[in-house]
């Protein structure tokens, strides 16, 4: 019988992945807070890496990566973490069904705006800016026919794009949608439940990494949930949250995931919609 091979030898186990992540993951900006509960499946992309190389082990791996500084590329993509589904976190999407996206409708309408302009940044499969389409127009949208819905949807992972931009979900993706909405919103294709076209329209889904292109704005709410606040070092953080300020109108509200807050004070933005991580940029601003 052979010996068996340098890849199926790769050991390994929880604690020395977690070394392993807590040396890389600041190299790459990212922080090891953010990985504590998902590092099993990062730690599932590094053993196929690790036999894909041939190597046995992650202090091997270390040597590769200082060998060849290519390979930084990959354990970049490895460590996105697009979990989404529908109206995940209902609380926050509750507070932009009333008062957030009818207050900001109505500014852009007295302000002689046809429409609302949004950012989805991390948009994963586009389960987000799908939600935000339904929630628009099955809910204000209906009471204000005139005011238009713009959303562009960013993404670093082409993958995570070419699903977003399909449209179509298995159903457990889809388990916090009310079945009234699954009903009106989705038509069932091949097993899957694909979002309507009546809901794809006003959409633009676009490629680009949060942290080197940011499309200019200004816009009137911008959601940054479960990525830059969770998965991003501080220092990465407290560079963004400027940006991500600038790029909304005064009066426009940036929206964190339920369990992020800000890296720090921003004289910018206050909350909006009390114990909830949605943020209102200051008129004055």
């Amino acid at each position: 019988m052979p010996a068996p091979s340098t890849s199926d030898r790769v050991t390994l186990d929880d604690g020395a992945c977690v070394a392993f992540l807590q040396w890389a993951l600041p190299r790459l900006g990212l922080r090891w807070a953010g990985y504590r509960r998902v590092r099993g499946t990062v730690r599932k992309r590094l053993r196929r890496r690790l036999r894909a190389l041939g190597i046995g082990d992650l202090e091997a791996y270390r040597h590769q990566l200082c060998r060849d500084p290519a390979e930084w590329q990959w354990l970049q993509d490895a460590c996105r973490i697009p979990i989404s589904r529908f109206f995940r976190d209902r609380a926050v999407f509750t507070a932009l069904a009333d008062p957030v996206l009818p207050g900001l409708a109505q500014a852009a309408a007295t302000a002689g705006r046809d429409g609302l302009r949004i950012w989805s940044a991390g948009c994963a499969g586009g389960e987000e800016p799908y939600s935000l389409a339904i929630l628009w127009r099955l809910g204000p949208g209906r009471e204000l026919p005139g005011v238009a819905f713009r959303c562009l949807a960013s993404d670093a992972d082409a993958a995570m794009l070419a699903r977003a931009e399909a449209g179509c979900y298995g159903s457990g993706s889809l388990r916090d949608v009310p079945a009234a909405w699954r009903a009106a919103a989705f038509v069932e294709t091949d097993g899957q439940l694909c979002v309507r076209s009546a809901f794809r329209a006003g959409i633009c889904f676009r490629q680009a990494d949060l942290r080197e292109d940011m499309p200019v704005g200004p816009f009137d709410l911008i959601l940054c949930r479960n990525l830059a606040f969770t998965y991003f070092a501080r220092d990465v953080q407290e560079a963004l949250l400027p940006k991500l300020a600038v790029r909304l109108r005064p009066g426009g509200v940036l929206v964190l995931g339920a369990h992020e807050r800000l890296p720090q004070t921003s004289p910018d933005l206050r909350p909006a919609a009390g114990a909830l991580p949605l943020y209102r940029r200051t008129a004055t601003g």
